[in-house]
């Protein structure tokens, strides 16, 4: 990048061409985003919008980004910085990423960055990371509850140059078709992600056209700057001090004893400091949070408790300091599986979460459901012998806030703007019948002056002669914790009968036959204040609604905050 010195700002870029140019540049990635999704084969692109892009600086600062995945766009400043690390990089290359360590989440969520250069000066690089529904692995649909380490996951793509010249290699391209079980729809994605990168190209480059490559940089550098201007002010509102906390993760999948999770957290009127320290070491099962994806969780909640309407960038996130030893559950290493990350990755945020709530109150509800509880049905449709493979994340109950009731069957704070896959649409693409779709009013509710939000049941029925399920789903055993007395919320699990009678919260590649059904049941969120405090007006609608149960809490889940 050019290095322009502050004082010539006011000769290089006047305040409304500032705007114009931050603006077209969050433009770019949003057309970015938008072609993805209107050009991809997978259903999770298209209709659960399971990806996110945005545009780095020349050293992997983060500039601008759509609003996708919050899970994913802490990342990808991260992925930038790991291929700048790791390579050279030319123009007219695009490259390949999915190794999680230094610069991801899981294998799925392949990472492709396109550098744009002046003069035959690097000056971004563009990313999109969206979630490929097939790489391999031990599973149909890749990731998976029972694997032990990244190499049953699935293919891996570390920092790989996919195109040369703006020509796709054609051997990468047979290596990723021979490598998944729908080659079709995972090389189908594959060229909707690259083309949509190139509409942010074009943009940036008729920027430099019309305004002039000195006047983009100095507005790009003025970015950042008050990007950290800005988060600098934000955290003069925030309350200072030292907080600790500390959870436990239900399990890691494959062993049954509970994950131990402890942050302290410490503001003041420079830094935002989140220390992991203690928390428990990289577990066997595939649950472990790359220390990017730690990170993104935490940004997540930086910004829903300091300004929830700014613009992200890398001056913004700047006195956020994240620490997590290597080796731990929040900073795993190689050869340690990370398929079903989610499950720590949301812990990083909802500890951080939980402490600012009690700070907080007109800001941040009390705990929600928590997990992605992402589920895959995958097989071979017997009408077309075209293999298949609906990827979904599942809803759930969120928690009261101290003046309302909680919300019901939103996604989970690290999934952000996806949706929930269209009952018509599966139905008509894909060999599975939707036979239920409503509020779980079942499994009771969170109490409290203010009820948690309910969350979902949702009935697959299987039409095609055989299929398999994978489902992930925390928050079973320590469910969403309530505030000032409201109780705590419902558990996440699921339901599979007919071949088989199984209640789980995670299981991968289980076998299924035609007309096998699974029904996902996602928890409540928490209630806030005494349960007989609740306005009998409430109770009364309440009981109307069918909501005339009353889980009976674990003892084992509680949440200790001081």
């Amino acid at each position: 990048m050019r290095r322009i010195k502050m004082i010539e700002y006011e000769k290089h870029v006047n305040p409304f061409i500032y705007e114009i140019i931050k603006n077209g540049l969050k433009t770019a990635c949003e057309e970015m985003f938008v072609a993805f999704g209107k050009s991809a084969r997978s259903q999770v692109i298209y209709e659960t919008l399971d990806y996110a892009s945005a545009i780095t600086s020349a050293s992997g600062d983060l500039i601008s980004q759509a609003n996708g995945v919050p899970g994913f766009l802490g990342v990808l400043d991260y992925a930038a910085r790991d291929l700048i690390n790791s390579r050279q990089i030319e123009k007219g290359d695009v490259y390949m990423a999915n190794v999680p360590y230094n610069g991801g989440t899981h294998l799925n969520d392949v990472t492709l960055i396109m550098p744009v250069f002046y003069d035959d000066e690097l000056d971004f690089l563009i990313v999109n990371k969206g979630h490929w529904s097939e790489v391999g692995g031990m599973h149909f649909g890749s990731w998976s509850p029972d694997a032990t380490e990244i190499y049953q996951e699935g293919i891996q793509f570390p920092n790989v140059r996919l195109a040369k010249n703006d020509e796709i290699d054609n051997e990468m391209v047979k290596i990723i078709g021979e490598n998944c079980r729908t080659p079709e729809m995972t090389i189908g994605d594959m060229h909707a992600q690259l083309a949509s990168m190139k509409i942010a190209r074009k943009r940036i480059y008729s920027m430099f056209e019309k305004y002039g490559h000195d006047t983009v940089m100095a507005a790009v550098k003025k970015m950042l700057i008050d990007g950290e201007n800005e988060s600098k002010s934000l955290l003069k509102n925030l309350p200072h001090g030292e907080f600790y906390i500390e959870d436990y993760i239900d399990d890691d999948g494959i062993n049954d004893e509970p994950i131990r999770v402890k942050a302290r957290l410490k503001i003041d009127d420079n830094s935002f400091t989140v220390d992991f320290t203690g928390s428990s070491n990289s577990v066997k099962g595939s649950i472990n949070s790359p220390f990017p994806a730690t990170v993104s969780s935490v940004r997540t909640v930086y910004i829903a408790a300091s300004n929830p309407h700014t613009e992200p960038n890398g001056g913004l996130f700047k006195p956020v300091k994240i620490i997590a030893p290597k080796g731990t559950i929040f900073n795993p290493v190689r050869p340690a599986p990370t398929s079903t990350y989610w499950e720590s990755m949301s812990y990083a945020g909802d500890v951080v979460w939980h402490i600012l709530a009690k700070l907080l109150p007109d800001k941040l509800s009390a705990g929600h459901f928590l997990t992605v509880g992402a589920t895959i049905i995958g097989g071979v449709n017997d009408s077309t012998n075209e293999p298949f493979a609906l990827v979904e994340p599942q809803p759930g109950g969120w928690g009261a806030s101290f003046d309302s009731d909680g919300e019901s069957v939103l996604v989970c704070s690290g999934d952000g703007e996806t949706y929930l896959s269209s009952a018509e649409v599966i139905e008509r693409t894909l060999p599975i019948r939707v036979e239920r779709l409503a509020i779980n009013t079942y499994d009771g509710v969170g109490r409290g002056k203010y009820r948690g939000g309910f969350g979902l049941i949702k009935d697959y029925r299987v039409m095609c002669s055989e299929a398999s399920f994978s489902g992930s789903f925390g928050r079973s055993k320590f469910t969403a914790w309530g505030m000032d007395g409201g109780e705590n919320g419902t558990p996440n699990y699921f339901v599979i009968s007919g071949s088989k009678n199984i209640r789980g919260r995670r299981i991968g590649g289980l076998k299924l036959v035609k007309g096998d059904l699974i029904s996902i049941r996602t928890g409540a969120g928490g209630g806030w204040g005494d349960p007989r405090k609740r306005d009998k007006n409430a109770l009364k609608k309440d009981l109307e609604e069918g909501c005339n149960k009353i889980y009976k809490h674990n003892k084992a889940c509680q949440h200790n905050v001081w």
